[in-house]
Formats: structure tokens, sequence, C-alpha cells
């Protein structure tokens, strides 16, 4: 298995973008500036992506991770995070990520040892064009949480 950036045909990950972010318009605003990292196995399939965005300020923000739903549970997120963190270690000093506060979500970025940093109150709500639901909740505000890089 290894991460491998992707500079050209992103959208061919379209199907990983969109379990992270449900809405197309949404992923189009970030996917052209971001770069974007995809694990592959051996048979060069993708199992989990990531596009990060330079947020100014010493700030890599995650705008999409996702993994497979077949791969669920078996650690490739948390390895896509540190991927980021050795890589991006010494260039930025903070890693941060902006989620629904979601039961699945928020205690996998606390595990990682990302911390809760912000809010934007009502953001699901003015910003997708349908309910998001996750884990049967409806999200309403974007959860932001960070970890320092130094």
């Amino acid at each position: 298995m290894e991460i491998q950036q992707i500079t050209e045909n992103k959208k061919q990950y379209l199907f990983l973008l969109l379990l992270a972010d449900e809405q197309e318009s949404l992923i189009d605003d970030y996917l052209d500036r971001g770069t974007m990292y995809v694990l592959l196995d051996d048979d060069d399939n993708a199992i989990c992506e990531c596009v990060v965005t330079d947020e100014g300020d010493g700030i890599l923000e995650i705008q999409n991770i996702a993994t497979a739903p077949a791969f669920h549970g078996k650690g490739y997120g948390r390895a896509m995070i540190e991927f980021l963190i050795q890589t991006y270690r010494g260039q930025f000093s903070v890693l941060r990520v902006g989620t629904g506060d979601s039961p699945l979500t928020i205690p996998f970025y606390e595990a990682c040892g990302f911390v809760r940093s912000h809010v934007i109150p009502n953001y699901f709500l003015t910003h997708y064009n349908h309910p998001i639901y996750e884990a049967g909740i409806l999200l309403v505000d974007k959860i932001y949480l960070q970890k320092a890089l130094s």
C-alpha cells in the first residue's frame, strides 16, 4: 500500500469525496486549490483519500477525508492523518479540520489528538441544499478541531 499525491483528474475519486462531503458543488470549491492524496492498495484501488488546503497563518486544513466503507475501522484514516503530520510538520504549525457534531467523526479526530477549536453555528443549514444526517443526527453546526504540528 502507498499514499500518492493526485495532481490531475481528481474527480475520478468523487465516489470517495462524496462520502465525506455530500454536496459536489462544495467539493468543487476546494478541490482545485487543494492538495489531494489517495491511499492505494496493491492493486491500485483507492481505499482512502484526503484533500488539504493552505489556509494561511500556518494553518493546513483537511477539507475532505474519507475511507471506503469496506475498509472502515482498519486504521487507514488514522494512517492518512499520520502521513499528513509527517509530511507537513515544519511547514505548517496547525492541522485543522471542520466537521459536523457527529458521534462518528468527533471521537475519531479526538483519538488522533485533535482538540476542539471553535464552532460555526448553523453551517450545515446554510451551506448545503439539503439536510445532512450522520448516525441519525441532523448536522447543524460546523465543529473545528486542530492539532499542533510542532
